[in-house]
């Protein structure tokens, strides 16, 4: 049977700080996404999804199975696309071009992903990702949702979830996601659009 374990951190815990502190990263990745793991480390067993990729959980489940598969996902993506902070830091690459293309600039891009993080009600995600044709999509999943379930590929995320910036932020959740610019892979996500 496969077990899932906590994804290891590309940075150190006060790699992201200001933007993200060391406390919350303990809390966040550390507690949360733990007990995500665990969760469903316990519910696996008899479910016949034993032997199934993360993904394929995530697309085949319901139900407690799903919400913890699919926040381990969704947080695996979130945590491994972030460097220390960094000025004027721009995407790169085809993802550069696809985004000046779509939506114009790189600033009206960033303002539409934001909004759509504001407005989500609620708790869940924003994301940005690519269809099958390699346009790209912005979209907002409630809670464990996953845009791999809508047959696209995801590749920037923003979590809303209220853990994810309550220490920091209090409840001040446009602040936050205006700060998370500073600390994009974005050769990370040229990755992600490029496989």
């Amino acid at each position: 049977m496969a077990t899932f374990e906590l994804i290891q951190l590309p940075y150190a815990p006060n790699a992201l700080e200001p933007v993200i502190s060391a406390e919350t990263i303990h809390f966040h990745h550390g507690k949360h996404l733990q007990a995500y793991v665990n969760n469903l480390n316990g519910l696996l067993p008899g479910s016949g999804l034993e032997e199934a990729s993360l993904e394929d959980i995530v697309k085949r489940s319901e139900g407690g199975i799903f919400n913890n598969a699919g926040q381990i996902l969704n947080h695996n993506l979130y945590f491994t696309q972030f460097h220390a902070p960094q000025e004027n830091n721009i995407p790169i690459g085809t993802v550069a071009e696809a985004i000046e293309k779509q939506f114009g600039s790189f600033d009206a891009f960033r303002e539409e992903f934001q909004k759509k993080g504001v407005t989500l009600f609620g708790s869940g995600w924003v994301w940005l990702s690519a269809d099958k044709e390699g346009k790209l999509v912005i979209t907002q999943e409630q809670n464990a949702g996953n845009p791999i379930l809508k047959g696209l590929k995801p590749l920037l995320t923003f979590d809303v979830w209220e853990h994810a910036y309550y220490l920091d932020y209090q409840n001040r959740r446009p602040d936050h996601l205006a700060t998370l610019w500073q600390i994009v892979n974005w050769e990370i996500i040229e990755q992600r659009y490029k496989r």
